[in-house]
């Protein structure tokens, strides 16, 4: 059975999840019936992904087969960039709902703490980074929204019961501080990438301080970037000789022994893969435990090397130069 993390105002939510970043349109729907059958229950979702209705169909399919009840999911979603200024706020959980055939979210989720000028949904949908990319030279065009505008939107979005929980994506620590502060609810939930090179260990301590669940996406790493080419091969912490030793010793994939790690360590995964047998294998974690030698070890490998990061991507991809990590 999966294992759970304990989410401050809210039901337990699922340590292992399947995130929908990158995975094909024309899979998704089946994909989603797949992963709940096989038992997944976390889905992490986002209106950037551009696959919400895919989803969707894909859980209303699920539910009508009585796969699960609604109540045994915890669906997650974000708010994007482009929908920071509080008007704005209701209309894009609304549309992620309506997309994603729910009456209500478990999570919703701050995407970033980057605020972009607003995009009209009828303009186009999902907005992404640029504000018109039709222009010659496009690029992304910044709205300078306080953060606790937006949170102080979320708050009411979680009064008005369309989200269980809200919190926030790929923020630090003193930006949650500044939320802990002015908010009059606490986030539940902070996500963010986290893997053996990325260990994160004081956000993690923080957030365990503060009872803020903490999600690891990307946890595995490199394998998510290498094929939109920031990442190399060689990146791989699943390649390592030491890593493949621990796997042979458990009789589990590299992989298995990464997603143990991170939610051995106190941290909900959310891997990312369009191969219902890799799929299979991501859920499969909660049989074996990793010794506190191993655990070390692991946590050794940190080397601080960041794949997700706007203040490289932004300016590569959108010719804007937009960092959010020192």
């Amino acid at each position: 059975m999966c294992p759970y993390l304990p989410v401050i105002n809210s039901k337990p939510m699922p340590s292992v999840g399947y995130g929908f970043w990158k995975v094909p349109n024309e899979q998704t729907t089946g994909l989603t019936v797949d992963a709940i059958r096989m038992g997944y229950r976390h889905l992490d979702c986002a209106s950037d992904y551009g696959n919400e209705p895919e989803v969707g169909r894909g859980i209303e399919s699920a539910l009508q087969q009585k796969l699960c009840s609604r109540e045994d999911l915890w669906v997650t979603s974000k708010l994007w960039n482009t929908n920071h200024r509080a008007e704005h706020v209701l209309p894009a959980i609304k549309k992620s709902l309506a997309d994603l055939r729910l009456d209500y979210l478990d999570l919703y989720l701050i995407h970033f703490p980057i605020s972009l000028r607003h995009v009209p949904f009828e303009t186009r949908y999902p907005a992404g980074w640029y504000f018109d990319p039709a222009v010659p030279s496009p690029k992304m065009e910044y709205d300078p929204v306080p953060i606790i505008e937006t949170w102080n939107a979320m708050e009411e979005v979680a009064r008005a019961g369309l989200a269980k929980t809200i919190g926030v994506s790929n923020f630090n620590i003193s930006l949650i501080r500044d939320l802990l502060s002015q908010g009059s609810i606490r986030p539940g939930v902070l996500q963010v990438e986290s893997h053996p090179y990325l260990t994160q260990t004081k956000l993690l301590r923080f957030c365990q301080q503060e009872s803020i669940a903490f999600t690891a996406f990307s946890p595995l790493g490199a394998p998510s970037y290498v094929p939109i080419g920031m990442a190399k091969e060689s990146d791989s912490v699943l390649e390592i000789p030491s890593i493949r030793e621990i796997a042979s010793h458990h009789g589990k994939t590299p992989a298995q022994v990464v997603l143990r790690w991170g939610i051995q360590r106190g941290t909900a995964v959310i891997p990312k893969s369009s191969r219902p047998s890799r799929l299979q294998e991501n859920l499969d974690i909660a049989n074996f435990e990793l010794s506190e030698q191993e655990m070390t070890f692991i946590a050794s490998l940190d080397r601080g090397q960041r794949f997700n990061d706007p203040g490289v991507f932004c300016e590569q991809a959108f010719g804007s130069f937009f960092p959010i990590y020192e």
